[in-house]
């Protein structure tokens, strides 16, 4: 059985250089995406927080923490893309058949996942102490990522959460990144049309959409742990511990606590992020072809 894979630029074709193309179109999609969607993400994260969603600032100030998710939004995405894609080119060739595609992907989103979690983690704990209002006054993303250093010490303060946003981030990929390959692959085939930046966009606002509420439960231990304080997360223990809690304090609805804002958010995050992403390389592949 012969190979095929339909490829994110599949009228333009491969690009030149899948390392710098895939950095820079991954950079401008994850930041397109989290400047527009940002009130959507925090919302959500103040619907996790154990002090509740009023006292953690309810729909006031919903842009707080845009500073560093902005700053970090851009590398995370590049570094995240430029592992997926090299991944992906060099794990190909291993491949026999369609059938072990999704392997392919699913290996190459759980590698990059990991690696942009190097920076992802640290930005977001920033970001959601910030959105959470946890910090009084007016404090920077940089004082409170000092502040949990020098209080904290680096594993448990500014990677704290780490090992928790890999097991939800991981997962989150194993679905989206076959799916959506998936959906694109079978596009053509199914609609009789080609393969626009459009219909990218409409893959990934699926794929993400599902893996989103899959993982919600997941997402909720996260932001608790990453809200916590360092006393107060060495009793809180680990993700299983903290969505047992949750469910015997607030059902089910605790522990899918963000649904809504989460799966629309990133529904919409994938289809921008994914759309961005597709046009980016087609702008640069339509440059190198000059």
């Amino acid at each position: 059985m012969e190979l095929e894979e339909a490829t994110i630029t599949a009228p333009l074709g491969a690009t030149k250089n899948i390392y710098w193309s895939s950095l820079i179109a991954g950079g401008v999609a994850g930041l397109v995406v989290d400047v527009v969607l940002f009130p959507i993400d925090t919302i959500k994260t103040r619907l996790q927080s154990e002090r509740g969603f009023v006292a953690s600032g309810g729909f006031r100030g919903v842009y707080k923490g845009i500073g560093p998710a902005a700053a970090g939004s851009a590398p995370t995405s590049a570094l995240f893309f430029c592992t997926y894609e090299s991944m992906k080119s060099h794990l190909r060739q291993y491949a026999t058949s369609n059938d072990q595609l999704p392997y392919v992907h699913m290996v190459s989103a759980a590698a990059a996942e990991v690696v942009a979690c190097l920076i992802r983690v640290p930005i977001e704990i920033a970001k959601q102490r910030r959105q959470a209002l946890l910090h009084k006054g007016n404090a920077s993303s940089l004082e409170i990522l000092y502040g949990a250093l020098r209080k904290e010490g680096i594993r448990k303060g500014l990677y704290r959460g780490f090992g928790t946003t890999v097991l939800r981030d991981v997962p989150f990929s194993l679905i989206q990144f076959p799916l959506w390959e998936y959906f694109k692959l079978h596009w053509t085939e199914v609609t009789g049309t080609a393969l626009t930046p459009l219909s990218v966009a409409i893959c990934g606002a699926i794929s993400g959409g599902i893996a989103a509420g899959l993982t919600t439960p997941l997402d909720v231990a996260k932001t608790r742990i990453m809200l916590a304080e360092q006393l107060e997360s060495n009793r809180m223990g680990g993700m299983g511990r903290i969505l047992r809690n949750i469910y015997r304090e607030r059902g089910i609805r605790g522990v899918f606590a963000g649904f809504v804002p989460r799966v629309t958010w990133i529904t919409l995050g994938g289809a921008i992020f994914f759309g961005m992403y597709d046009l980016t390389l087609r702008f640069l592949n339509a440059n190198d072809d000059r």
